[in-house]
């Protein structure tokens, strides 16, 4: 294994400059000395970029529909019609939901729903029809409008795969999106993979909607979903195909390297869990490949016992807690508590802060993505560096 702590392959990253593929693949551990010197060098650099501050996102959870044209093997949230509560949330629902999310002190609206459900059931199509729409993205379009223009919370749409014509269409009115690449490997929509019936997790079409949120300066969130059957060569591909498109268009604005859980009543229930170590060494290659300066994220509620320990490995971010709504993704998950999520990062030496859905860089000092009436807004709930204003002590007391 290269010499992390004083070799090329930590130097070039340190200085954010691109690893090849041979530099990339080396960062492999063989031995538990190995992995502790890879964290080392990832927090090393993640501490050039990032300092001493770790965020977090205050959020309500908005699953719009829970309908989905796919079928992934590891999934609860997908339901079919006759299984669902509604085909979808009402107006009237959502933003009883961002009330009560304001009340809470929160800034981010994540919507979170099935793909294009309207292209498999005939009761996403009618009920989408009857109210003047043609698809689910139309419908989540003016839902992100209504949030907006109607309440001090920021939408966050991550709907899966989309078209130029439907990110331009929700850029007005989402703070970021959003869509898990989770990974490139081909073998996973191979006959008996976890996305033989999930047309929308090719990987060809997720980095397409990726390039594309470049092209239209749409700050995204992007990320990897591992032990769900890939292997550490496809994932160091992953991380590169991220890295590389977003060194053209500077607009990944969080990579969340999220660790897979098995689920009951699944295809891959009894499928094992990714490790703490499988999930150390992956977050630390990120650092590594990504560099200093973009956001890395780890959802602490899905390794509650430890999640901790993932601040040696490089991260600067927990992503979205919510105060108000459960993970439905990851149901049997629950959220950290604030003072806990704070407890744990002091006591590795950072301090933590509440941030936005879009990160300060994003907004501060840069008008390459944002509109100036978006701009003021976001300008009025943050402090001079970008924080949502009254800090941590907002949420914790």
């Amino acid at each position: 294994m290269t010499t992390l702590t004083s070799g090329e392959v930590f130097e070039k990253s340190m200085a954010s400059e691109k690893l090849d593929v041979f530099e990339a693949m080396s960062l492999k551990p063989n031995t538990p000395e190995d992995l502790q010197e890879l964290c080392r060098a990832a927090s090393r650099i993640r501490d050039i970029g990032k300092g001493n501050t770790i965020t977090f996102s205050p959020k309500v959870f908005i699953p719009l529909t829970r309908l989905c044209r796919d079928y992934c093997g590891y999934c609860t949230f997908r339901v079919d019609p006759d299984n669902a509560d509604s085909i979808f949330m009402s107006p009237e629902e959502v933003m009883t939901v961002v009330h009560r999310g304001e009340k809470a002190g929160c800034s981010e609206a994540l919507f979170t729903l099935g793909e294009r459900p309207e292209a498999r059931f005939s009761e996403a199509k009618d009920w989408l029809s009857r109210r003047g729409y043609k698809t689910t993205l139309e419908y989540l379009r003016d839902m992100c409008q209504l949030v907006m223009e109607n309440s001090s919370l920021l939408p966050h749409a991550n709907p899966g795969t989309m078209t130029r014509r439907e990110l331009e269409a929700l850029k007005p009115y989402n703070a970021s999106a959003g869509l898990m690449l989770e990974s490139t490997s081909e073998q996973l929509y191979k006959k008996g993979g976890p996305h033989e019936f999930a047309p929308s997790k090719r990987p060809l079409v997720r980095l397409k909607t990726i390039r594309i949120a470049g092209e239209l300066k749409v700050p995204f969130t992007t990320g990897l979903l591992i032990g769900i059957g890939e292997t550490f060569e496809d994932r160091i591909e992953a991380l590169l195909e991220i890295r590389d498109i977003h060194h053209k268009y500077e607009h990944i604005q969080e990579v969340i390297i999220q660790n897979f859980r098995a689920k009951p009543s699944t295809p891959m229930s009894s499928s094992p869990d990714a490790s703490a170590n499988d999930l150390m060494w992956t977050v630390a290659a990120a650092r590594m490949i990504l560099g200093p300066h973009v956001n890395i994220q780890v959802p602490p509620n899905l390794s509650s016992n430890n999640y901790k320990m993932y601040l040696n490995a490089g991260i600067n971010d927990w992503g979205g807690v919510s105060p108000v709504t459960i993970d439905f993704v990851n149901p049997e998950a629950p959220w950290p508590t604030l003072a806990s999520l704070r407890r744990n990062t002091e006591a590795e030496g950072f301090n933590l802060k509440p941030r936005l859905a879009v990160y300060p860089e994003f907004f501060l000092e840069t008008n390459d993505f944002f509109s100036s009436d978006i701009l003021d807004k976001l300008g009025s709930l943050v402090d001079a560096d970008g924080y949502i204003k009254g800090g941590i002590n907002k949420y914790v007391f």
